[in-house]
């Protein structure tokens, strides 16, 4: 710990790292939205990324937030969502995965993330990461000793546009060993007029992912990321519509 009282980003977090809604919810489900904000602290000047590119979905998965509220409103659930950018440190990534602070994202350079040192890096860890997964781990474990079922859903939204490649899909369903619940939330939109797929825009992988190995998979729970295509979710009407589509599903 004593490295990473010498970043130079000591005391730039002072935010609260997460938001907590319905913590003493009964619903077996607890929805996480690990990207749910594009806050970068000021004094980091959007790691050197332009206005434009600092709203962009490199820096927080547009839409997600507002699914996930609108989400554990209708079914009175838990929601664990984080207050910073993606571009800081991924929380979905393991800490010392290659793209957890991206020097890259996409077709974007993020020159703030370059050549950091090991202290500030560290730091991030410390103050953004860790303070969220061992909420989460609380709050899986507390119900898991009252022996209540639980079921842990990543909210998530893709861009339409990747590498200049269009993205016909609208809503796809990531899962490792929970085969059966995702079937089932593919079978459920699939009753509905949607490009639908399971695995699809991105794989789950247990090297390279955070929410459903480890606190999923890991745990034997039931365990999914929903991705849906950012411009999708572009108004509250779109937004309500999805929450419709998904809820019964969950």
């Amino acid at each position: 710990m004593h490295a990473c009282t010498e970043s130079a980003e000591l005391g730039l977090y002072t935010r609260p790292v997460y938001n907590l809604s319905r913590e003493d919810s009964s619903h077996p489900l607890i929805l996480v939205c690990e990207h749910a904000s594009r806050y970068i602290p000021e004094a980091l000047n959007n790691l050197g990324l332009d206005d434009a590119a600092a709203r962009e979905h490199i820096a927080w998965d547009i839409g997600a937030l507002q699914l996930a509220e609108k989400l554990s409103q209708v079914l009175g659930a838990t929601l664990l969502s984080a207050n910073y950018s993606r571009l800081l440190i991924d929380l979905n990534r393991p800490r010392h995965a290659p793209d957890s602070i991206p020097a890259q994202s996409e077709i974007y350079q993020v020159p703030g993330n370059r050549e950091l040192d090991e202290a500030t890096r560290e730091y991030r860890r410390q103050t953004l990461f860790k303070p969220f997964h061992a909420r989460l781990q609380t709050l899986i474990d507390q119900r898991v000793a009252q022996g209540q079922a639980v079921r842990v859903v990543g909210i998530h939204s893709f861009t339409p546009v990747y590498y200049g490649q269009p993205r016909p899909l609208e809503v796809g369903v990531l899962f490792g060993q929970a085969s059966a619940y995702a079937q089932r939330l593919i079978d459920g939109l699939g009753q509905h007029p949607l490009k639908v797929a399971g695995n699809q825009p991105y794989r789950i992988d247990p090297l390279g992912d955070m929410t459903v190995p480890v606190h999923g998979d890991a745990r034997g729970l039931e365990s999914v990321l929903i991705e849906v295509r950012n411009d999708l979710l572009r108004s509250p009407e779109a937004v309500s519509l999805w929450a419709e589509r998904l809820a019964p599903l969950l």
